[in-house]
């Protein structure tokens, strides 16, 4: 079992049981998530947002630690806790990105089985079309934050490959604090009230016999900034420990061995 296919396995008996218990119970649970899920959400969203708000300044800690770590030697337990943060939040994206993997193939599989649906027995099923939508959406959306821990996003640059591993991890925090964090915090912003307009009504398909998660399936845009910024404090946090000459925890076994 891979990094990530326990949260899945999780998620999906999770999943099972409700159904079952929805079955049971004559639309208890459907009902019970429509009364109360808006409500909850919006008291989980305002604490999140009051966190956030407070927890800006740690985004600059790798930054000013690789500074400081230029100029004086900083106590062990300011690189302990760089090494611990780092390993929190790869742990984190490494298990989602290995949990969405499995969209890849779920992708071929409900492909096929619409074409033959549709040019075997003409026949057509809105929720399975829907389905291919949002696998497509969270493969790369939940999957990103892990790519990047990965180093398989494209670089487009002339200098990185030439440069030293002082340079590197230079270029990297930089990298992070001028572009990755900015760019995700704006899609944060622009698409928090996207969010909670969506999850007020519990948005589901314009059609009558789609898929009732739209809400769920537009959570995964901010989710997606969420991730990147914190897969960016990991980055730089490393860049920062390298700059230090301090020692960087291992990356995440089965890293980038993402086949199902």
């Amino acid at each position: 079992m891979r990094q990530g296919d326990g949260f899945l396995l999780v998620l999906v008996l999770v999943g099972i049981g409700l159904s079952i218990v929805d079955g049971m119970t004559g639309g208890g649970v459907a009902g019970w998530f429509q009364a109360n899920l808006p409500g909850i959400a919006q008291s989980i969203g305002g604490k999140l947002a009051l966190a956030a708000r407070y927890l800006w300044p740690v985004l600059t800690l790798p930054l000013i630690m690789a500074v400081l770590g230029r100029f004086i030697a900083l106590p062990s337990v300011w690189h302990g806790f760089q090494r611990s943060l780092i390993g929190l939040i790869e742990t984190i994206t490494g298990a989602l990105g290995g949990a969405a993997r499995w969209f890849a193939l779920g992708l071929v599989v409900v492909t096929a089985t619409i074409v033959v649906q549709r040019y075997v027995f003409g026949f057509a099923s809105t929720k399975l079309q829907e389905s291919v939508i949002y696998m497509h959406a969270l493969l790369f959306l939940l999957a990103s934050a892990s790519t990047l821990l990965a180093d398989g996003h494209v670089r487009v640059d002339i200098f990185y490959s030439k440069a030293s591993e002082r340079g590197k991890a230079w270029i990297d925090l930089l990298g992070v604090y001028l572009t990755l964090i900015p760019m995700s915090a704006l899609i944060l912003w622009a698409s928090t009230g996207y969010m909670n307009s969506t999850w007020r009504i519990l948005e589901r398909s314009r059609e009558s016999d789609g898929l009732p998660f739209v809400f769920l399936l537009k959570t995964a845009i901010p989710l997606f900034a969420v991730l990147m910024i914190l897969q960016g404090i990991a980055m730089a946090a490393r860049s920062g420990l390298k700059l230090a000459g301090q020692e960087t925890p291992p990356r995440p076994k089965n890293l980038g061995e993402g086949e199902v």
